[in-house]
């Protein structure tokens, strides 16, 4: 059985599950591995390598950190992937790339899809007190989550549940929905389901900014707020002019 080959591309601990799931899956080959520069952080600004690239390095991956994944349309063409399957890379992925594999770009997406869209989809849900989310696999276009739906994978919210432990339990929901879906989608098993574009949101990168408490909501949405703001950008507060981080509240 010829093994399909797939261009991985993400960036923080999220992508990883998707990763590791597509690795241990006999019907791919993960030819190669594209994700962010290392960059400085912590308090000495230490240059420190992406999640991905280090959990591809155990691996033995060809990994390439472009400033810009435009850069590398001629080792992608060399590559020759079936599909470039996409998770939280943060970057925007320009229209001469995702019409270059032979299937296009596949993307897994923390919430089910025309709901929210955008970089927050993790927190929308719990600031809004939905009882339902879950990951979408798309195909992607040229505009922001707007492409045709492969499948989706429903999660209940849990009543003390936070952005960090949804990014958890919605990474490895994806990386479970994410192998089946993708062969069936490149045996030609599955038809791509247009979005109902009238039911969307979108729902932009929070800044630091976004965690202000607004104490003239109500306690419910207040404590719903601290839920979605861990760990970033966290919620706070001004008290006696210095600024106050809310880490849980009941």
């Amino acid at each position: 059985m010829k093994k399909q080959r797939i261009i991985f591309v993400g960036t923080p601990k999220f992508s990883i599950p998707s990763l590791k799931a597509l690795i241990d899956d006999f019907r791919f080959e993960v030819v190669a591995v594209i994700t962010q520069p290392d960059m400085p952080a912590g308090r000495t600004m230490e240059l420190t390598p992406p999640p991905v690239k280090v959990f591809a390095s155990s691996y033995g991956l060809e990994i390439f950190q472009p400033p810009k994944i435009s850069h590398l349309v001629d080792n992608l063409r060399e590559l020759a992937p079936d599909a470039i399957v996409v998770v939280a890379y943060a970057q925007i992925i320009p229209e001469l790339i995702l019409n270059l594999p032979t299937f296009g770009c596949v993307n897994v997406h923390g919430s089910l899809l025309p709901k929210y869209r955008g970089a927050s989809v993790l927190q929308a849900p719990l600031i809004n007190g939905d009882e339902i989310t879950g990951v979408t696999i798309m195909l992607m276009d040229k505009t922001l989550d707007t492409g045709p739906i492969l499948s989706q994978a429903e999660y209940k919210i849990k009543p003390l549940e936070t952005a960090d432990s949804l990014a958890i339990t919605l990474s490895e929901l994806g990386a479970r929905t994410l192998p089946d879906t993708l062969a069936n989608y490149l045996n030609k098993s599955i038809t791509p389901r247009p979005q109902d574009n009238s039911l969307a949101n979108y729902v932009g990168r929070l800044e630091k900014k976004d965690g202000i408490i607004d104490w003239l909501c109500s306690a419910k949405e207040i404590e719903r707020f601290v839920r979605a703001m861990t760990s970033w950008p966290s919620a706070w507060t001004w008290i006696a002019g210095k600024q106050l981080k809310i880490l849980e509240v009941d």
